[in-house]
């Protein structure tokens, strides 16, 4: 039953989905404007909606219905996962298809499949076509304009090509916040996640400021030949509001110039904070353009904005950081208390927070924890690459060690199911910090054989390192408690030593664990919405949009609509715009708090404070640092250390090694610098094996 649930709610939203695209394509042509609109004008009363009514019920509506629907659909696979377990345990196994075979490994867009390449294609087509409609349409009474307004058909033209742009470039504002909405409820029905999206979001970001950017050139352009540049300066009553507009765009450039990647790379806190400006383009893009009109690009920033609520909600508490290991390399993982109600999947990523560090930056880490092998604990690992990281480990590292460290966390955020049994062999291909990913998937491989007892593929880990230290990275596999049996799963590591010609007996290889003391005040990181999150998700989304369409609503009959119709003044665009914002904000806050007041006094474990001396070593100095002597001695460690082939002096000859790869169906996963990715991207794409398949699952944001 679950399946066929699943399965009518995907046809629902897959033709949801279609009836939108049709929408936008069918936007430019008079077929629209003239038979379709109309008909639909009809049915959106403007005694209750004014002239918003109509774009809410075709852009924005269909959108959070499909969001919605996604809550159900993801929270019924959530329950289902044991019937899955069970496919997995009886051995059924899904192949990959050539679509998603890397098809551009090199060039700005970077690793590319065949699936993202025709979709990309598509969506340009989708400009394209809504731009040369508009033009087709447009120019045909252009000269009989230019004579109405005493310009030459030059200049009527190119205030037209500038209105069109600005008309276009909206379709990609429409689909701009859906790959940053961490914890979409869209994104996971088609298979995607925000972290693998943030490309889209790029691709996306690009062409909307480079459209926006010639919009606004056009109408200088224009204002510049007919010798009206005050025009640059109105705000209007009603209409568009040309200084709102050139605001926004100036937000955007701001914006836009910090995302070069030189400046990202070099100045990323420029960058971080820049970013931030995307508010006052936003807000004074709706200036701008009116809420009427906004209300076509309004869905996803709608769904982005219940979602930052959230996350701003849960970062408001100080989580229980229980131990850290620290590594000789420079590293340090960090080991959370977690509920029993939080649950996440491999390569789940969570962003962090260090007060006494910076009170503004967020960084992402990767989950290296299970959430079923390691029901009370979360943990991420976190390697030096940068100031901020460089001020936590000296923190964590100091030879007078700290007693409890404020963090706040947000997330974790990952893929909606994942399924690594589908392979014979799972080959993980990894440089430097890149490693981590893939902890989680190890320790979901062997809950999955200990479990179930069913088949795991053979794993085959291939790291590279700088140096000797680096090996502690190793010891990181097994979780803290040491206690997993690794027997069932049938693991290789090869390690390559890229700078070190020979092993350095001096050279500390093993972590060191420190253990901290939490405050009462901190908490276990859990769910905000409690073990039903998705289906919470999806009563804040449709339950806050209810609330704005009956307040607003109720000012519109009673406050806007008596102003425009039963007396000569018109009543403000700007403020009914600043109106319709304060509503959508105001009801997505206060749906949002309540449900998580609601979780949070249901969740018991929430208030309960863990003993913290039962999850302290047996072998405890008075300084909280140890040696873990005992953890190294054990059977799993014996295991992890059999099972390691350590080659110094030389990098992986990742050709050779792929190609040698045994199994009808071999997985390959890759994480690391930009040029080891393409690398095993062009190997795997390159058609001399037909067993290597590609994951594309991307790790960097």
């Amino acid at each position: 039953m679950a399946h066929e649930a699943q399965s009518i709610i995907r046809l629902l939203v897959v033709l949801l989905f279609l009836g939108c695209i049709m929408i936008w394509i069918m936007m430019p042509t008079n077929t629209f404007n003239l038979k379709w609109f109309p008909k639909i004008r009809g049915k959106a009363d403007p005694t209750y909606f004014g002239a918003q009514g109509e774009t809410i019920l075709m852009y924005t509506f269909p959108v959070l219905l499909i969001a919605t629907l996604g809550c159900v659909y993801l929270h019924i696979a959530k329950k289902s996962s044991n019937e899955s377990n069970i496919e997995i345990r009886n051995g059924k196994k899904h192949g990959t298809t050539i679509w998603n075979r890397p098809m551009l490994v090199k060039g700005p867009l970077g690793i590319v499949s065949i699936t993202e390449i025709a979709f990309l294609l598509m969506f340009i087509a989708l400009l394209v076509w809504s731009f040369t409609t508009y033009l087709h349409i447009g120019f045909k009474t252009v000269a009989k304009t230019a004579a109405e307004y005493g310009n030459t058909v030059e200049q009527e033209k190119l205030y037209s090509v500038g209105i069109w742009l600005g008309l276009v470039g909206n379709i990609c504002l429409a689909f701009l916040f859906f790959p940053v909405t961490r914890g979409s409820s869209v994104l996971p029905i088609f298979g995607l996640t925000s972290e693998g999206c943030i490309k889209y979001h790029i691709w996306l970001g690009h062409i909307l400021m480079a459209i926006f950017t010639t919009h606004g050139i056009c109408y200088i352009t224009y204002w510049a030949s007919t010798n009206k540049m005050s025009e640059m300066l109105i705000w209007t009553k009603d209409g568009v509001s040309n200084l709102a507009g050139e605001i926004s765009l100036l937000a955007g450039l701001f914006l836009w110039i910090a995302t070069i990647p030189r400046i990202r790379r070099k100045f990323f806190e420029l960058f971080f904070y820049t970013h931030h400006l995307y508010i006052i383009f936003i807000i004074f893009y709706i200036f701008h353009v009116d809420i009427s009109f906004s209300f076509t690009m309004l869905p996803s920033f709608y769904l982005f904005l219940v979602d930052r609520f959230l996350r701003f909600l849960q970062s408001r508490r100080g989580v229980r950081l229980l131990s850290s290991r620290i590594l000789p390399c420079e590293g340090v993982e960090l080991n959370f208390s977690k509920g029993h109600g939080l649950t996440y999947n491999p390569t789940s990523v969570m962003f962090i927070n260090v007060p006494s560090i910076s009170k503004l930056q967020w960084h992402p880490f990767t989950v290296t924890s299970n959430s079923k092998l390691e029901p009370e604990k979360l943990s991420v690992v976190i390697k030096c690459g940068g100031a901020w990281t460089q001020k936590l480990y000296q923190l964590l590292s100091n030879p007078s060690p700290i007693g409890r460290l404020g963090i706040s966390v947000e997330g974790p955020y990952g893929p909606a199911s994942t399924n690594y049994l589908r392979h014979d062999t799972l080959v993980m291909v990894s440089g430097g910090s890149g490693i981590t990913p893939f902890f989680s998937i190890i320790r979901e491989l062997i809950y999955l054989s200990n479990t179930f007892k069913c088949k795991t593929p053979n794993i085959v880990l291939i790291c590279s390192f700088k140096n000797t230290s680096c090996l502690s990275m190793l010891d990181l596999i097994l979780p803290i408690s040491g206690t997993c049996d690794i027997s069932n799963i049938q693991l290789q590591i090869e390690a390559y030593i890229t700078r070190d010609k020979e092993f350095k007996p001096d050279t500390p290889i093993h972590p060191q664990t420190l253990w901290l003391k939490p405050n009462p005040s901190d908490e276990p990181i859990h769910a905000m919405l409690g073990p039903n999150s998705w289906l919470w998700l999806g009563a804040i989304i449709s339950s806050s949009f209810i609330i704005f369409l009956i307040i607003i609503g109720v000012i519109t009959r009673y406050y806007i609509f008596p102003i425009d119709h039963n007396t000569n003044a018109i009543f403000s665009d700007p403020l009914r715009a600043f109106l319709n914002m304060l509503v959508i904000c105001v009801s997505i806050a206060v749906v949002s708090s309540v449900a998580v007041l609601w979780n949070k006094q249901n969740a018991k474990e929430a208030k309960q404070i863990q003993n913290l001396e039962g999850s302290s070593p047996t072998v405890s100095p008075s300084s909280m640092i140890y040696n873990a002597d005992r953890e190294l001695e054990s059977l799993p460690y014996q295991s992890l250390v059999e099972a390691t082939n350590v080659h110094y002096g030389q990098r992986p000859d990742l050709k050779r090694l792929l190609f040698e790869m045994k199994g009808s169906s071999v997985g390959v996963l890759v994480s690391g610098p930009k040029q080891m990715r393409q690398e095993v991207a062009s190997i795997c794409s390159s058609g001399l094996v037909e067993n290597l398949h590609f994951e594309s699952i991307s790790f960097t944001w």
